[in-house]
């Protein structure tokens, strides 16, 4: 195993966004915020009747194939979990890393499905956020068959049912987290930083680094004004694009950045930036002095989630494998080598057990994932976190030019 030499313990380096939306808002031309809305305004699809639901499952069978659409770096080389399912069920799989960016693969499904025509995929995994938000309101997403989850049920922590943009997992099974926060080079920074506040304040003049993702650095401004996010209005999207303009103009942001942040705070570029979890985490691994912190007035949780598309043409199969991905041993494999925060917190546990017979720096690899609040966040930590702030189409035509205002100007 050797974790620590292995390519994929770095891939947060090389490749640090490519499970997540670089440019969920942030940076979008004006064709591109086009391609992303298409199809949207007037078509949403009227919720599906309980019977409806019922009717559609009770036509579905098992047909012994899945197809399986997902990021790059989310799956071991092997596809050994894959391979478990197949062993366990007799249902083969196509596993396929199509997904780069959220605005990318919903500006291709977006005409497809609108014209009814199936995807390809009986597994999508998408971000909460617009694009997900548009696959609900559009009717591209399949109601999941309740019971078909009883290893999610079962297995899956209390802050991952019911989530805000989901409510009861109509639609979605989450597949990995992770959330954004503050991080800081300890070779520069010699304060111990808890509060939001650090990233406005003047002593860090040209030292500060922010993220252009209109979403992310919204959810910040509004955090460090106290508004939660996820019930925020209209003005308070406006107060918050007045403090962090106020912050630019200040010449307390170095720069704007999408994935290059985390290159330029271990360089010393920036010594405080916002940070994503899984990138802080993948520095320390390396030895760089870089602390990850979820600050007292709260950060962001984000989760990429699976679904399946409307018209997959094996429902069923896709339900089966979805939910074999809650196994604990199953998700433990699985988080092992993504090394993002997993849904299923037994995992915690088997990691250990697998250090306690491991040795070298086997060992310290598996201690480290086993152990760090970046993998396996406290009750603490989860309390602190928000999503993002949920959208119709129309407020993204307010929010989007007042974010981006701040990080294109």
């Amino acid at each position: 195993m050797n974790r620590l030499h292995s390519p994929a313990l770095y891939r947060g380096m090389t490749q640090p966004r490519t499970r997540r939306d670089v440019f969920r808002l942030a940076g979008l031309s004006a064709a591109g915020l086009a391609l992303a809305a298409c199809g949207v305004q007037g078509q949403k699809a009227a919720p599906p009747k309980a019977d409806a639901v019922a009717d559609y499952w009770a036509g579905q069978k098992k047909n012994g194939k899945v197809v399986f659409a997902n990021w790059p770096e989310y799956m071991p080389e092997d596809h050994g979990p894959l391979k478990k399912f197949q062993q366990e069920t007799g249902i083969s799989y196509e596993y396929k890393e199509v997904i780069n960016e959220n605005t990318e693969f919903f500006g291709k499904a977006d005409p497809v499905l609108r014209a009814g025509q199936p995807l390809g995929y009986d597994i999508v995994v998408m971000t909460n956020g617009i694009q997900l938000q548009h696959m609900f309101e559009l009717g591209y997403a399949v109601t999941l068959d309740q019971s078909k989850m009883t290893n999610f049920q079962a297995n899956a922590a209390e802050a991952y049912k019911n989530r805000a943009y989901d409510p009861g997992n109509k639609y979605t099974m989450p597949f990995a987290s992770g959330f954004t926060g503050i991080a800081y080079n300890t070779k520069y920074v010699k304060d111990d930083i808890t509060s939001i506040q650090a990233m406005f304040d003047a002593k860090y003049e040209g030292r500060v680094g922010m993220m252009a993702d209109a979403q992310e650095i919204a959810n910040f401004g509004m955090i460090a004004l106290g508004v939660d996010p996820e019930k925020s209005t209209e003005d308070d999207w406006k107060k918050a694009g007045e403090k962090l303009q106020a912050q630019r103009d200040a010449g307390i942001v170095r720069k704007y950045y999408n994935q290059d942040y985390i290159d330029a705070l271990s360089r010393g570029d920036i010594w405080v930036s916002m940070a994503w979890s899984g990138d802080v985490f993948q520095r320390q691994l390396a030895g760089e002095p870089v602390k990850f912190l979820i600050p007292e007035e709260g950060g962001t949780i984000w989760t990429d989630n699976m679904l399946i598309p409307k018209g997959a043409a094996n429902p069923v199969d896709a339900m089966m494998l979805m939910d074999f991905l809650y196994k604990p041993e199953i998700a433990a494999e699985l988080d092992e080598f993504i090394q993002f925060v997993t849904p299923v917190p037994a995992v915690q546990e088997l990691l250990r057990e697998k250090a306690a017979s491991a040795s070298g720096d086997d060992k310290k690899a598996l201690l480290d994932m086993a152990e760090s609040p970046l993998m396996f966040p406290t009750e603490a930590d989860y309390a602190k976190l928000h999503s993002y702030t949920p959208l119709t189409t129309a407020q993204e035509q307010v929010f989007n030019p007042i974010f981006q205002s701040v990080t294109q100007a």
